[in-house]
């Protein structure tokens, strides 16, 4: 049995749809302009934020100018924008961006509207843009002024400046191109949000063939492409966690190797799931790649604290020496900001996703993602070269020649430490906290995982513990080939059901 199925561990499960993956900004937002220069019927976005000034090339013009005179040039292109109405402190870092926008489109044909409807707290977190409903991106990544990059991550990029000049910093960001069905799909997830967000939005277009943009062709023919969501369980809806779902059912199925990029790493039932299977003899690999430190202040302050609490249960009950924590730096040592969220599980299964693994991405905010599941030695032999490819951008070295030295060691982990000795790939350790450290680390503060507990700390703590505790007892069971508790499981029913089936 597959691990895509329809309302468990996906939205929707499609047959037959194409893929490429786009490592970092360069590459995406190159794609990106191609594609959309060549829509004929709509282009629609959800994000996270949104910068009209951010330039898609070296010598190109501005993205929201490209819209305006896209839509003024094709009567008959709707192009609709949707953003996150974010917290003023946090519009603040993005020069007051996305709420500035509305007035580079006021007079326009493009339709650029801000999203208020969720939680007190939580944010729409889907970066999506969908082409005729023929073509769309998926992942990380929001078009702003921060998230340009190449692959080489060079220590000196003078294209690395945002609109107002000033400097970023070295970052990773990876997203999905699809067509197809699925690419159907996140137009009909579009179409949704904007109904709760805006009100009345037409019914999907009829099907129109693909424009993949020259030179980026799909070098993926996937037999089967999932898109999964977490939508909060608020007001009238019940809410979706199928990415909460699909990430443990994939951990549970993993083989030989998980390897994750993310920007944060505090989700309990995630690191639950993963010390059950580093604790076995015969496990899996478990590679994950995260920022050395968070850039701001506020997650210095909360997500890494609880990371390291995530890593000090991963690294102590590691026995078997298979778990690679791991920090990106540039050759000059500067840190590179690894904010893409990807899951690889041996050359199975392919993640590219918006959810941070933190508890809010799974039952708090808005997220999405796209998972790809190998079904011929071709299409798994597609995925193991993306994720060795993918894996050595961060030293500069080539998919073969990480595949090689894999094979030679018998690890991803320590083939990367063969080929890099550290200097590029550090490791992660966690780090002691104090009092105060603690604390905020045990009540995951600023990192709600419901509506119910967003405010409520001590609720949260409480709710999270008998999570995990429940966790532990159904994979204890579940290794020792009885049934598993059936009552009284916190966790998502597709998963409690399944466990005890």
């Amino acid at each position: 049995m597959g691990l895509l199925r329809a309302g468990e561990t996906c939205w929707r499960p499609a047959q037959a749809g194409r893929a490429r993956f786009l490592i970092d900004g360069q590459n995406y937002f190159r794609a990106l302009d191609g594609a959309l220069r060549a829509a004929r019927r709509s282009i629609h976005l959800l994000g996270w934020s949104f910068d009209p000034r951010t330039r898609l090339s070296e010598d190109g013009g501005q993205i929201g100018q490209l819209l305006i005179d896209l839509a003024a040039r094709q009567p008959g292109l709707d192009v609709r924008l949707l953003a996150w109405q974010s917290a003023l402190p946090i519009s603040a870092t993005q020069g007051f961006f996305p709420h500035r926008a509305k007035a580079r489109f006021r007079g326009t044909r493009v339709r650029f509207e801000l999203d208020a409807e969720v939680p007190l707290g939580a944010c729409h977190h889907q970066k999506v843009i969908v082409i005729d409903d023929a073509l769309a991106f998926v992942g990380g990544a929001d078009l702003a002024g921060d998230r340009w990059d190449t692959p080489e991550h060079l220590d000196d990029a003078p294209r690395r400046a945002g609109p107002g000049g000033g400097r970023h910093g070295p970052r990773h960001e990876v997203m999905a191109m699809v067509d197809g069905p699925a690419a159907a799909a996140l137009g009909d997830l579009f179409r949704a949000r904007w109904r709760i967000a805006v009100g009345d939005i037409g019914e999907a277009p009829p099907p129109a063939p693909p424009q993949w943009p020259a030179g980026f062709g799909p070098e993926l023919d996937c037999g089967r492409i999932g898109v999964a969501r977490t939508l909060p369980a608020w007001r009238d809806e019940p809410g979706a966690r199928e990415i909460a779902e699909l990430t443990l059912e994939a951990i549970a199925g993993a083989e030989r190797l998980i390897y994750l990029e993310n920007q944060y790493f505090t989700w309990p039932l995630a690191v639950e799931a993963l010390a059950a299977r580093l604790a076995e003899p015969d496990g899996p690999e478990v590679v994950l790649i995260c920022t050395d430190r968070s850039p701001s202040y506020f997650d210095r302050l909360t997500m890494d604290r609880a990371r390291s609490t995530a890593l000090w249960r991963l690294k102590s009950g590691d026995i078997f020496r298979r778990f690679h924590a791991l920090a990106p730096f540039t050759r000059g040592g500067k840190p590179i900001i690894a904010h893409a969220k990807v899951m690889i599980v041996d050359d199975r299964l392919v993640r590219i996703s918006s959810a941070n693994l933190n508890n809010r991405s799974h039952g708090f905010d808005t997220e999405c993602e796209v998972a790809l599941e190998a079904q011929t030695p071709a299409e798994r032999a597609a995925l193991g070269g993306f994720r060795d490819r993918l894996a050595g951008h961060w030293l500069g070295r080539g998919a073969d020649e990480v595949a090689e030295m894999r094979r030679l060691t018998g690890s991803l982990g320590e083939g990367l430490w063969a080929l890099d000795g550290g200097a590029r790939l550090r490791p992660l350790e966690a780090r002691r906290l104090g009092l105060f450290g603690e604390w905020v680390a045990e009540f995951h503060i600023g990192d709600p995982s419901e509506v119910g507990n967003s405010w409520r700390p001590a609720q949260r703590r409480k709710t999270l513990v008998a999570e995990a505790r429940a966790l532990r007892q159904t994979l204890a069971a579940r290794a020792a080939g009885s049934p598993p508790p059936a009552a009284g499981d916190p966790r998502p029913a597709a998963t409690a059901d399944r466990a005890a089936s």
